[in-house]
């Protein structure tokens, strides 16, 4: 990512860490393809307007995204702080092999965290299953 979009999201000003405002900036990229993609599943299947289609998409993904992320966010954080930081003396780069280990073991939580709410937003309707 190009250090500028990372000041433009608070590395140096709300942030040390450079990996929290990156972070901010993949969440809200996540966030707006989730919704994308639920769009034009969404919208052809229940016949709806181009608002009424924003609408269903933005409820279906909001709590799900948001519980992928903190689910992912989370393990990653605690791995590359307190694991790879103090055994390493830094953060593993995103181009190292240990960056990717960590990040398949954050993908799975995100999984874990976002199970449980994917599964009550098909049983409430919200999400189709698939």
């Amino acid at each position: 990512m190009f250090p500028n979009v990372a000041v433009w999201f608070g590395w140096h000003t709300l942030f040390a860490e450079k990996t929290f405002a990156v972070w901010i900036a993949d969440f809200i990229v996540a966030f707006l393809l989730g919704v994308l993609f639920q769009y034009f599943t969404i919208k052809p299947m229940r016949d709806l307007s181009v608002r009424q289609g924003l609408v269903a998409a933005l409820k279906a993904d909001i709590a799900s995204i948001s519980a992928w992320q903190i689910g992912m966010y989370g393990l990653m954080a605690l791995i590359q702080f307190f694991w790879f930081k103090p055994a390493y003396g830094g953060i593993a780069n995103v181009a190292s092999p240990e960056f990717w280990f960590a990040m398949q073991l954050a993908m799975l939580a995100g999984f874990a965290t976002s199970y449980p709410v994917n599964w009550l937003l098909i049983r409430s309707g919200v999400k189709e299953k698939m």
